[in-house]
């Protein structure tokens, strides 16, 4: 889902639908329902609340807005509305059972097939043009399953790894020359894409330096080495603050061994630390003091959409760093490997610039605050982006091996507070030419 040449089909809009339930249904099966209804933390939800909000989601955008159906159960708005309730406090509400939830989710997502069969994709309709609607339901649950892949992460009981993630290889030079110039920063020519995505306009950057990959785990290690955590001269007031009221020594999940050697966690399995993968589960005050620390700075988000998507001898934008091809084995995406790639796998899916894994493994904190382009208009609701403009949120890009290619679009947009270390989150540097 989400081609160009298939991407207004109502085939295509189905499969896009059936494809995001299956991942969802295939990640929530191993668990037993006990797992399903238990708060692993404060900062997740329970799991089978993302799964009934993913389905009073589908329920609200389809049936609703665009069959104009009624409420299967009108008690199921203030318990679903993600802007009702904070995730720390939805284990004490009435919830639907796991069973429950399941038949909830397979009721709606039966009747929206069926609206989808009826309606027409109207050009003049903003929810029906390019099955809009249908394709922010399917993304809106890919995202969901990010969000219940965190919450797994979180847990201490083992979760099934998949496949290993591809091997990397050195990548000379390390850094890439970005050269000055104009280019489109966001796009008005994606169909789906979110309304904080847009309106595209154009920019004039200077010339600028790039990290070819994300920084690695040996170089993070090198930082807490030499005392990074312990230097204030590294971090930002905010940050060091932060550093020293959460406690912070190293990246989330990593422990240190008996023998001084680094190991980490991951989905419940303790494993050695791989030197060569990006770092991943920092926190923006990390990512930033770690920049410092390597002379550098972190990419603002223009810069990084200029590296990933800007094809300067076409004089175009790019979808995906690469092109417009499907990312299949260009990156690592969609959840298969449960892991990042090592630093330099995947040359197919280089930037025109030469930098790699700008797209999925990890997403890529920046040094923007998450505002509105020029032309910004809220659609089709303000608390998906609007409410979060402007509120100290800190942008990241390029999406997580467990993003879904729907959304590892170059433009897309993903924000967080700076002190968040449950996501998926890693970095590359940057420094002025």
């Amino acid at each position: 889902m989400g081609e160009p040449g298939d991407r207004v089909s109502k085939a295509a809009l189905a499969a896009g639908l059936v494809a995001a339930r299956e991942r969802t249904l295939a990640l929530l099966g191993p668990l037993p329902d006990g797992e399903l209804t238990r708060q692993v933390s404060p900062l997740m939800s329970p799991l089978v609340w993302d799964l009934a909000h993913i389905a009073w989601y589908e329920e609200m955008w389809l049936l609703r807005r665009l069959a104009g159906t009624p409420p299967v159960d009108p008690k199921l708005d203030d318990l679903y509305d993600a802007f009702r309730h904070p995730r720390a406090e939805r284990r004490s509400l009435p919830l639907l059972e796991p069973e429950r939830a399941l038949t909830y989710a397979a009721d709606v997502r039966e009747r929206a097939l069926g609206v989808l069969e009826r309606v027409e994709l109207d050009p003049a309709d903003p929810l029906r043009a390019d099955g809009f609607a249908f394709a922010l339901v399917a993304q809106h649950e890919q995202q969901h399953v990010e969000t219940m892949l965190q919450t797994l992460q979180l847990r201490a009981e083992p979760y099934p790894l998949g496949p290993p993630a591809p091997a990397g290889s050195p990548v000379d030079p390390a850094e890439v020359l970005v050269p000055a110039g104009a280019f489109v920063l966001g796009t008005d020519s994606e169909p789906w894409a979110y309304d904080n995505e847009r309106a595209a306009h154009e920019l004039e950057l200077p010339a600028f330096w790039i990290d070819a990959t994300p920084v690695t785990n040996l170089a993070y290690a090198a930082f807490v080495a030499d005392g990074g955590y312990d230097e204030p001269a590294w971090w930002s007031p905010e940050g060091w603050k932060h550093r020293r009221q959460a406690g912070l020594e190293h990246p989330r999940f990593w422990r240190r061994e008996g023998d001084g050697s680094w190991s980490r966690a991951r989905f419940g399995h303790v494993e050695a630390l791989p030197p060569d993968e990006p770092v991943l589960h920092v926190c923006f005050h990390e990512a930033e003091a770690f920049a410092r620390f390597a002379g550098k700075r972190l990419p603002t988000e223009a810069e990084w959409e200029r590296a990933a998507s800007w094809d300067a001898a076409a004089g175009r934008k790019r979808r995906y760093p690469w092109g417009g091809d499907v990312p299949d084995g260009r990156a690592n995406l969609g959840g298969r490997h449960l892991g990042p790639a090592a630093a330099g796998a995947y040359p197919s899916g280089s930037s025109p610039d030469g930098c790699r894994q700008l797209v999925g493994d990890v997403w890529e904190w920046t040094a923007s605050e998450f505002r509105a382009y020029p032309g910004f208009a809220a659609f089709p609701y303000r608390e998906y982006s609007e409410v979060f403009f402007d509120s100290g949120y800190r942008v990241l890009r390029g999406g997580s091996f467990a993003t879904h290619p729907s959304v590892a679009r170059a433009t897309f947009r993903n924000w967080d507070i700076p002190i968040r270390s449950q996501i998926f989150a890693g970095f590359r540097c940057a420094r002025d030419a």
